[in-house]
């Protein structure tokens, strides 16, 4: 290979690490609600806050828009996306189907897969020992998706991942009200209880009544909420922030 091709290799290669790097860093600001609903920025933004040229950040950009997490606003750049209530509403009952079907299979099979052992470990712990931290919503979607996976339909765990990505977002501003997080560990606990003793009507109900409780939860979603997750995580980074200084010295 020529020097010139070789480096237009290089070039080409780099440039898809840039854009998912600049994709993940971007997606990861809209989740911890660095970025809210309704948020204006530019590609110029961008591209200065990561010391990147505008070819990768137009393609996480664009990436994004796919996923409905930005759009394109004329004249005035790009907008995190609002919420649309009545999608997020659709998905929950998308949800709910999908993972009562799994429990239906989960508690037909004569041997459960491990997963559930140790799911059960993990939310059956005493209330002392309890994490409240908004870190703990990628705890509870792989809660759910590994049961749908361990039903053993490749198929349906596909789509309920999709669904599970879609909704994850605001899904995490449960896990900034105390009450909730604390509900999440009986409810998942009582769940995982009913599938190991295969009690599967009892378990269907109990995760009817968990994804029902959760979709209510994001029809009281207000602005004010929004900014106030966004307050919080602040707090925390500036927490973390000084415990990382102070362990330097």
């Amino acid at each position: 290979m020529n020097q010139r091709l070789s480096s237009l290799h290089k070039s080409h290669s780099r440039r898809p690490r840039l854009a998912d790097h600049v994709y993940a860093k971007l997606k990861k600001m809209i989740f911890d609600f660095e970025l809210i609903p309704g948020d204006h920025f530019s590609e110029a933004d961008v591209v200065e806050r990561f010391e990147a040229s505008r070819t990768p950040v137009r393609e996480a950009l664009q990436r994004l828009q796919r996923e409905g997490y930005v759009e394109v606003r004329f004249r005035s750049g790009w907008q995190v996306r609002p919420f649309d209530f009545e999608v997020f509403e659709q998905l929950y009952d998308v949800r709910m189907v999908l993972e009562c079907s799994a429990i239906e299979r989960l508690c037909a099979m004569k041997r459960q897969p491990t997963v559930i052992e140790e799911l059960s470990e993990f939310w059956r712990i005493p209330v002392e020992k309890r994490s409240h931290d908004i870190r703990l919503s990628d705890d509870d979607q792989y809660f759910h998706t590994s049961l749908v996976a361990a039903a053993g339909n490749a198929e349906m765990a596909s789509i309920h991942r999709d669904v599970s990505e879609r909704i994850h977002i605001i899904r995490r501003l449960d896990f900034t009200q105390a009450s909730r997080i604390e509900a999440t560990f009986d409810e998942h606990a009582e769940i995982i209880h009913a599938i190991r003793k295969q009690h599967g009507e009892y378990a269907q109900q109990l995760m009817r009544t968990h994804i029902a409780a959760s979709r209510d939860e994001v029809r009281k979603i207000t602005l004010h909420m929004l900014h106030e997750a966004r307050k919080r995580h602040e707090a925390h980074e500036d927490e973390e922030l000084v415990k990382a200084n102070n362990r330097g010295r």
